[in-house]
């Protein structure tokens, strides 16, 4: 067993999600109506046996560190273990300084402290589930420099356009890291997951800030690419980046379907969250449920119909509510239609009675609206 520790990044990444994202960063948006997608990294790291997590957030931090609190709920070992929580003074999103290159040196001395051998960085802003164990003793195995893992689609000219490639020999090794200009349909998606070294990884961020201010964690990368050893491992899986609005309700959406779900979650590797110990959902008479995913805590009278509910939402007596996402505490009021929306935490929908978006442009509803 290789001794690693774990880097989750939420900055650096110039992304946006309209809507969701003014309120809370990515890692913190609601996912399936139970989870958060920071869930994810981390449980991988838990259950890869990575027990000291650095967590670097960005704007909009509170959500997130709400969420997080001391990490107990990811089953990390509260004697050899901690999830430690990060921050990055440059808290502009959009900042083209806001690079995980200055985050990374900005906490330089906790990066010092560690004295794993190995590091394991990923992203806070993709859904997926890794065995990271495997991942390093493939990279320890191969004797590289770093190992880069990437997911193969064959959809890269309408989807992903926002994420990297990883462009690479018959070996796997890595020629470069490109962006996905959207020009070929089989792409392997680099995944922002990275192993090396942990004096390496230092060494990197070290030569990253002396090239340039704007060098993120990829282009220093992508410069070692010439003279260094860099492997590409492949991912099988589910596979979803949250990299703006329509990802996010598609990713939420995809996973209706149980085949998809099956691919995400797997026995004996548990994706934890904060609990909420709330009563189960109660559906009254007239309550008609399809094929959705309801989280616990809701009173249903009305129809549901291939959506995503989360906690604590009311949906009164004769509402209509298809192909959504209803986070945490919403009110549908009474004969209500909702189709094709994402409605955020604590909306209340009583007034407009047919809120309703195209099929392939779903609407968003603020948080704590009345409609």
């Amino acid at each position: 067993m290789y001794k690693a520790f774990g880097i989750i990044n939420s900055s650096g990444k110039r992304i946006q999600v309209d809507g969701l994202e003014d309120y809370r960063p990515i890692g913190a948006f609601s996912f399936m109506g139970r989870y958060r997608v920071v869930d994810f990294p981390i449980s991988n790291m838990s259950n890869s046996d990575i027990e000291r997590i650095h967590m670097y957030i960005g704007n909009n931090p509170r959500s997130l560190t709400d969420h997080l609190g001391t990490g107990r709920h990811y089953n990390i070992n509260s004697k050899r273990g901690r999830l430690q929580i990060l921050y990055s003074s440059n808290t502009d999103a959009h900042s083209n300084y806001n690079t995980d290159i200055a985050a990374y040196t900005e906490n330089m001395e906790f990066i010092e402290q560690m004295h794993h051998p190995y590091v394991v960085i990923a992203p806070a802003y993709m859904v997926y589930t890794m065995n990271y164990s495997e991942l390093i003793h493939t990279h320890v195995e191969s004797g590289a420099d770093i190992t880069l893992a990437y997911h193969a689609v064959d959809n890269a000219r309408n989807a992903y356009l926002a994420c990297d490639t990883l462009n690479l020999n018959r070996q796997k090794g890595v020629l470069s890291i490109a962006a996905n200009n959207g020009t070929s349909k089989n792409r392997n998606i680099f995944m922002d997951t990275y192993v090396m070294k942990t004096e390496f990884f230092i060494e990197l961020v070290q030569k990253a800030q002396k090239a340039s201010s704007m060098y993120t964690l990829a282009d220093i990368v992508n410069d070692a690419c010439f003279d260094k050893d860099i492997r590409g491992y492949a991912h099988r899986g589910f596979f979803a980046p949250i990299t703006d609005f329509q990802s996010y309700y598609d990713a939420n959406m995809s996973l209706i379907d149980f085949s998809h779900a099956t691919e995400l979650f797997h026995d004996g590797w548990p994706i934890y969250t904060k609990t909420n110990d709330s009563c189960p959902t109660q559906y009254f008479e007239n309550a008609h449920v399809k094929n959705s995913i309801v989280s616990n805590g809701c009173l249903i009278e009305g129809t549901v119909e291939n959506s995503v509910i989360g906690r604590g939402v009311i949906i009164k007596k004769g509402a209509v509510v298809k192909n959504s996402i209803i986070l945490a505490d919403v009110i549908i009021g009474e004969n209500a239609d909702v189709e094709n929306q994402v409605v955020d935490k604590r909306a209340r929908i009583t007034k407009i009675k047919k809120v309703i978006s195209p099929s392939d442009k779903p609407g968003y509803i603020r948080r704590g609206d009345t409609i």
